[in-house]
This record gives C-alpha cells, structure tokens and sequence, in this order.
C-alpha cells in the first residue's frame, strides 16, 4: 500500500492507506439513506389529473416508490439519499412547489413530512407497526 503525508491525500484527492492495525471509521458526513413521506392536500382536482401530475413526476425522477392520491390529497414516499436529516428534509420540503409546474402538480399546501433513516424504518417494518414497504410501487388511489 501507498502512504500519503497527511493534508496531501486532500489536497491531491489521492487515496490514504491505514496502517495495521488501526481501524476504518466511516466520516461522519457520509451520505445517508433516509425514508421520506411527504404529504400535500388542497382543494379537490379531478383524479385523472391528479393521477397524471403524479405518473410525470415518477417518470421525472425515478426515486420515488410510491404515491398514493385522492381527490383532495397525496402521499408521496421515497427513498433520500443526504448527509443528515435537515438536508434530507429540506429536500422534501422543496419537492412538492418546485416541480409543481415541470408536473402539472395542484398548488396544493404540504401538511405532512416524516424522515427517518434506514434503520429505524426496518426496525418499525419488523416490529410490525410501520410503514409496509412501498408495494406495489407506481401511482395508486388511496
């Protein structure tokens, strides 16, 4: 293996080795997986436009698992990946109003935002009281 001086890795983006023995620790500022669910409800829109608004902004951005609609509200739940939870939330929270136009989403109010990260979602789908995985995955009515 290759030593680098230490503030030559960074500064070159080379690779540093780690010496026998010492251990890896992974940097605290790694992306993370998060489980988001976002929710926005307004004044009631005919389901097929609804439906479509929601179909184009799954085909926009491939990450989203689910979302699940009625007439006068949505549910949208994914998977994002970000260094922390206010990063990931803030990503949510501009989800909805920035692609509300590219989508032909309502201009619908945000009333609901959970994120929590990988291993609390697997612990409460084991447990049995959490959210079932996003199956089937696609556009559904509620």
């Amino acid at each position: 293996m290759r030593r680098v001086r230490p503030g030559v890795a960074a500064s070159r983006g080379a690779l540093t080795s780690v010496a026998a023995g010492d251990t890896y620790e992974e940097p605290e500022d790694m992306p993370r997986l998060w489980h988001v669910t976002l929710s926005a409800s307004g004044p009631e829109i005919p389901l097929k436009d609804l439906r479509q608004a929601l179909e184009r902004l799954a085909h926009d951005h491939p990450f989203l698992l689910t979302s699940r609609y009625a007439g006068d509200h949505a549910e949208i739940r994914y998977w994002e990946e970000a260094r922390d939870l206010h990063d990931a939330a803030a990503v949510a929270l501009r989800l909805w109003g920035e692609h509300r136009q590219s989508a032909g989403l309502p201009p619908w109010e945000i009333v609901g935002l959970e994120v929590i990260d990988r291993e609390t979602y697997h612990q409460r789908v084991a447990e049995g009281y959490g959210p079932l995985p996003a199956t089937p995955v696609g556009v559904h009515p509620f």
